[in-house]
C-alpha cells in the first residue's frame, strides 16, 4: 500500500513535462484527444459516425435535478455540477470534454476520466473536494481485477495508468475513475470496440477507397496491355513501360494523346465499375457500418427511402434506439461517481437534456408548447424558458382554460345550472 500512496501523492503533484504547443502530437495524446489509428479514421462511415456521436453527446446541455416530495427541482449547483457544466479542466470546454470522451469509448471501446481530489482546509479539518476531471488515453489504461488482494481490499476493480512519456505507473481506485463503456460487453467490466467486431468490414471500406485514388492518381484510366512484335530484354521493357506511363499516367495526362511507335498496340483492360456493383458493395458496406454503430441511414447522406418528414422520425429513432443507452450510462457514472452520498440520498442526479436533438421546427414547437401553457402543464415562464426568452412578471403561475373542471362535479354543474 505504501507504494501506492506514493504513486497517488506523484500524480496529484506537478507533473513536469518538456514544453509543447497545442499542435504538439504529444501533448494532444496525453489529453487524451490524439492516439487514434489514421488508417481506421480515414474510412469516411466509419469516421463519420464518430464524429456524429461524439458531436451529439457534445452539443447536449448537462443540468443538475433533485427529485422531492413536491416533484422535480432544480437545486443549487454544487461544485462537481460547476466543473461538468463550466470547466471540467484547464485545457477543455464541456462541448470538446464530451465529444473527445465519446470518441474513446467508440473507437477504444472504453473511456476513462481521472477525477482529481484535492483537500481543502478548514479551521477544524478540512473536506475533500473535485478539484478538475481528465481524461486518460484509453490505450494506456489497464483494467484490473484484485483476485488476491494485492492493493488491500480482495475483489476490488484497479486502473492501471502508464504514462509513456514520463514512465511512470500510476494505480487508482474505481472511485477515482468514471468508466464509459461500448454496450457490446461479456463481462460487465470492459467494452469491445465495433473497430474490432466489423474488422473486415471497414478493411473492405479503406479498400475501395484506396482503389479510387489510385485510379484519380492514374487520371481515371484503367489498365492496359502493350503489344508488340518481337522481344525486348527485361531493361528494354521497363524502359519501354515507363515512357508510356509518362504519357498515361496522372490527372495532368487525363484527355492527351499517347504517342506509340509503329507495329505497338495498347489493348485497355477496362473493368467498369457498374459492372462490378462497385458503388452498390460500397454502399452496402457503409449501411453496415453505420447499422453497427446505431446510426440511421439519411444520418450518413443516405436519403434513398428518407424523404423531410420521415427523416424527422429517424431523428427520434436514433435518440430511443441509439442515444437513449448511452446517456443513461453516462448519467449513471456520473451520480455515482461526482456526487456525494448524502446527495444521492437528497436525490440529486445529472442529466442531459435531450431536446437539443429533438426540436423542431419552430411552428411545431409553438403549438406544442401553447398547448403545455393552455392546459396548465407548464407555466408560461418555463415556456419562454424553453425559448431563450427572458422571464415575465405573473408568468410562474399555472394557467388552464376556464371552460374545464373535475369530472367529479359534472353532475353538481347539471343540478346547479336546473
Amino acid at each position: 500500500m505504501n507504494a501506492l500512496k506514493a504513486m497517488r501523492k506523484t500524480y496529484n503533484q506537478t507533473i513536469l513535462r518538456p514544453t509543447a504547443n497545442l499542435n504538439d502530437e504529444s501533448l494532444l495524446e496525453w489529453l487524451g484527444i490524439s492516439g487514434t489509428r489514421k488508417n481506421v479514421l480515414s474510412e469516411v462511415t466509419y469516421f463519420t459516425c464518430l464524429k456524429l456521436l461524439s458531436e451529439t453527446l457534445g452539443k447536449l446541455p448537462l443540468k443538475l435535478y433533485q427529485n422531492t416530495a413536491s416533484g422535480i427541482i432544480s437545486p443549487e449547483p454544487n461544485n462537481a455540477y460547476r466543473i461538468l457544466h463550466d470547466r471540467p479542466n484547464d485545457f477543455m470546454t464541456p462541448s470538446i470534454f464530451w465529444a473527445t470522451v465519446e470518441n474513446n469509448r467508440n473507437h477504444y471501446g472504453n473511456a476513462y476520466v481521472y477525477i482529481r481530489e484535492m483537500f481543502k482546509r478548514q479551521k477544524y479539518g478540512g473536506t475533500v473536494e473535485i478539484k478538475d476531471i481528465w481524461i486518460m488515453p484509453s490505450e494506456s489504461v489497464k483494467v484490473l481485477l484484485d483476485d488476491a488482494g494485492i492493493f488491500g481490499n480482495k475483489g476490488r476493480i484497479w486502473y492501471w495508468y502508464q504514462d509513456k512519456y514520463s514512465g511512470e505507473d500510476y494505480v487508482f481506485s474505481s472511485s477515482e475513475v468514471m468508466h464509459f463503456k461500448t454496450s457490446l460487453s461479456f463481462d460487465g467490466i470492459t467494452g469491445l470496440p465495433v473497430r474490432e467486431i466489423l474488422k473486415t468490414t471497414i478493411a473492405g471500406g479503406l479498400q475501395s477507397q484506396e482503389f479510387i485514388n489510385n485510379l484519380n492518381k492514374g487520371g481515371l484510366t484503367a489498365r492496359a496491355a502493350l503489344q508488340y512484335t518481337g522481344e525486348l530484354n527485361p531493361k528494354m521493357e521497363k524502359k519501354l513501360v515507363a515512357r508510356f506511363e509518362e504519357y498515361a499516367n496522372g490527372v495532368n495526362n487525363a484527355g492527351k494523346f499517347i504517342p506509340i511507335p509503329i507495329g505497338m498496340k495498347i489493348e485497355p483492360l477496362n473493368i467498369k465499375l457498374t459492372d462490378a456493383q462497385f458503388y452498390e458493395l460500397k454502399k452496402y458496406s457503409a449501411l453496415q457500418i453505420a447499422g453497427a454503430f446505431g446510426i440511421k441511414p439519411n444520418q450518413i447522406n443516405d436519403y434513398e427511402k428518407s424523404s423531410y418528414s420521415n427523416s424527422e422520425m429517424q431523428n427520434l429513432s436514433f435518440y430511443v434506439d441509439t442515444e437513449l443507452f448511452i446517456l443513461k450510462q453516462y448519467e449513471e457514472e456520473l451520480r455515482y461517481k461526482m456526487l456525494t452520498n448524502s446527495e444521492i440520498e437528497e436525490g440529486k442526479y445529472f442529466k442531459f437534456n435531450e431536446n437539443a436533438i429533438l426540436r423542431t421546427d419552430a411552428r411545431t414547437q409553438q403549438q406544442i408548447l401553447c398547448g403545455y401553457v393552455q392546459n396548465g402543464i407548464r407555466k408560461p415562464n418555463e415556456a419562454r424558458n424553453i425559448l431563450d426568452l427572458p422571464m415575465a412578471a405573473g408568468g410562474d403561475e399555472l394557467m388552464c382554460n376556464g371552460n374545464y373542471i373535475r369530472l367529479t362535479e359534472l353532475g353538481n354543474k347539471d343540478k346547479g345550472g336546473e
